[in-house]
Formats: C-alpha cells, structure tokens, sequence
C-alpha cells in the first residue's frame, strides 16, 4: 500500500508541476492582435449562423464574451466613421469622421501606435480599402467621403499589407495623379487582378491588392472566398516580423446587405465573415500568442429572427425561423463582443466603445506606448 501510495503521491506532485510550467508557457501579452470587424453585425445577424450556417459555429468557439455601446460623440445612432475612429483611437468622435476627434484634430490610432514598437500591420476589407472603417486604421479626414485624400494618405502610412476594392481613388482621381507609381516609390506590390498564391509574397516587401474599382462584390454577386483567402494571405505575410503584428479585418457587407433588408445577403455575409472568423482562430491556436477579437461597429437593420408568418393567414409558424428588419438603417443596440487568446478575458462586461482600443494597446506590453496614447 505504501508502495502505490508514493506512486501516487508522486503522479499528483508531477500532474501539479506540468500544469504550473504549462500556465507559466502561455504568453502574459499578445504579440499579435487579429481585430475583425462585422460592418453592422448586430446579434440577431451573429445568430444566423447558429441556424443557417454549419455547426458548431465559430462564434461559439469564444468563450470571453462582452457588450459595447457604440453611439458617438454627436449622435445617439453612430455611422462606421465615428464607430471606426472610436475602436481604432479610442476616442469618441463626430459621425463622418476619421481619424479626428471633435475638433477635426488628428488621433494616432493602434496600427501606427504598434507600427512605432515595431509591428507590422495590415488591413483587409471587402468595401474599397478606403471606406470609413479600413480607413480609420490609418487616414486623418475630416469626411469620410474624402476617399481620394484617404488613398493618398494609405500610401504614405506603415500599413504594409492591405487587401480590397477601390482602385477608382488611386488612378481615376479628380485631382487626375495616378498614385501606382507612387505606391512603388513607397515600397509597395501592388496588384489589381487577384490575390497572390500562398507562400509567394516577399517578406521584404509591402503588398497591395485593389481588386474592384469600388467595392468588391458581394458574395451572392459572385465574390467567393476572396475575404477569408486575403485573411489567410495577411496573416501569413504579416508573421515573418517576429517582433509581432496587428491586423484589421472587415466583412464591409454585412452593412450594405442589411440597408437593402436582404435576407438572404445579410446570411451569406455573416457565413463568408464566420469562414474568416476560422482562418483566424486557428492560426491563433497553432500560434499560442495572438489576440483574436470580433465585434462590429454598429447594428444596421434592426435585423430579428422571429417566427416566420403565412402572408395569408398572418399566422406565425414558431418552427422556421423567418429573418426580418424593422429599419433600412442603423441602430442604437449594443453590440457582442468576442475574444480568444491572451488578455481575451479583458473584453467581458459592458463598456464604451473606445474601450476596444484601450484594452488592446494595454494588452501589449509596449511601454513605449503609454506616451503615444497620451
């Protein structure tokens, strides 16, 4: 007995060591943030792949969970510009802005704050890459339909890996400049016809890909798997910097489907965003290191999945779901918020959403960061 006992006590003792070294294993900071944004993605729209798509979804895979309050500093109801500005520089701004508080004054935002501790980052999108919410990732404007000025000012940012449409605001300005050129001098590869094959990027290099004049199609226009390949694409370009990396991804369309109260879009968004979703989250778990978080920056639709009715009989069948919009534009609820990987259990509760920023910049570590903010 007193044999197996010793044995005993010494697999526990073992068990206990393992565990400790494993906990002391797992990274206290990120040294890479994956920060996917769903354009209007409200919870009834995250609910839709819990019905419509495959199981189990990937949203169910997180299990820090929070809220955000998202209206801006001007309105109760906020647009993707001030939203945008909140989450990327964490503060509250006017509706239209970019990158500018209140007084149309400047704010750095987290990729140019990381990209001075040595980061990389990126930003990918299935709007024109220089629509409101890729925007305030790294432009300044006072509108966000300044989009020629937003183009201009992509080129001469630290963004060295981006991914979209809107190639109409580089070579078919007003001002009539055509910015390839300039993106040549400025280190990037540019490309206008398809996303690269894996593993054919050079590490050295910044990379550039404008695949529609305005925005990419949408996914029942025939767009395919262009956001979850370009999601795929970034990551992998992006992690040759070993001093880590940040990177911006937007399901633009889930917005656009939902002001045109189209159903059938509105699901097929959420899916094409849940398939990026994945891309992330594994190489996250593969990675150990990587903050994942996904939120939206407002709710557009007033979107409900409610019992679908017969037309004719205004009778409600409580076992088929019958998806519906109450509005054609944006609204007011908070929005879900999911985190997974270091510091993921800093995003639960209910906060601002300039908190978003806050939360992440701390979670790195960089003390030379603190200034920065300031």
């Amino acid at each position: 007995m007193t044999k197996y006992f010793s044995l005993a006590l010494i697999l526990i003792v073992s068990l206990s060591c393992s565990s400790s070294r494993n906990e002391k294993d797992k990274p206290e900071i990120p040294t890479n943030i994956i920060f996917l944004i769903g354009d209007g993605m409200g919870l009834s729209a995250v609910s839709t792949s819990f019905y419509f798509g495959n199981s189990p979804s990937e949203f169910q895979k997180f299990k820090h969970i929070g809220l955000i309050k998202t209206s801006s500093a001007t309105h109760e109801v906020t647009d993707s510009g001030a939203s945008g500005t909140a989450m990327a520089s964490g503060q509250k701004t006017y509706n239209g802005a970019i990158g500018v508080d209140t007084l149309e004054t400047s704010i750095p935002n987290i990729a140019e704050i990381l990209s001075e501790g040595g980061w990389s980052t990126g930003v990918v999108s299935t709007s024109s890459i220089t629509h409101a919410t890729p925007a305030s990732f790294y432009a300044h404007v006072k509108k966000r339909s300044m989009e020629d000025e937003i183009a201009l000012q992509l080129m001469n940012s630290e963004i060295s890996f981006f991914a979209g449409g809107g190639k109409n605001f580089f070579n078919k300005r007003k001002d009539s400049i055509d910015l390839f050129p300039l993106s040549a001098e400025k280190g990037f590869v540019m490309d206008t016809m398809a996303l690269a094959a894996p593993g054919t990027l050079s590490p050295e290099q910044k990379h550039g890909f404008l695949l529609a004049e305005g925005g990419m199609p949408s996914i029942v226009g025939g767009r395919g798997d262009f956001l979850p390949r370009a999601t795929q694409l970034a990551i992998e370009q992006l992690s040759h910097n070993e001093d880590g990396f940040f990177l911006m991804v937007e399901g633009s369309q889930i917005d656009w489907e939902e002001h045109g109260n189209r159903v059938e879009g509105t699901i097929a968004e959420v899916l094409d965003f849940e398939d990026a979703i994945a891309v992330a989250l594994e190489f996250a778990k593969k990675d150990g290191s990587t903050l994942v978080v996904v939120t939206a920056d407002h709710e557009t639709g007033g979107l409900s999945l409610s019992a679908k009715e017969n037309p004719e009989t205004g009778a409600r069948d409580y076992r088929v779901i019958g998806p519906d919009f109450a509005t054609s534009s944006h609204s007011a609820t908070l929005i879900p918020v999911f985190a997974y990987g270091p510091g993921a259990e800093n995003f639960m509760g209910i906060y601002e959403n300039t908190e978003i920023f806050h939360k992440m910049v701390a979670l790195t570590g960089l003390s030379s960061l603190d200034n920065a903010v300031e």
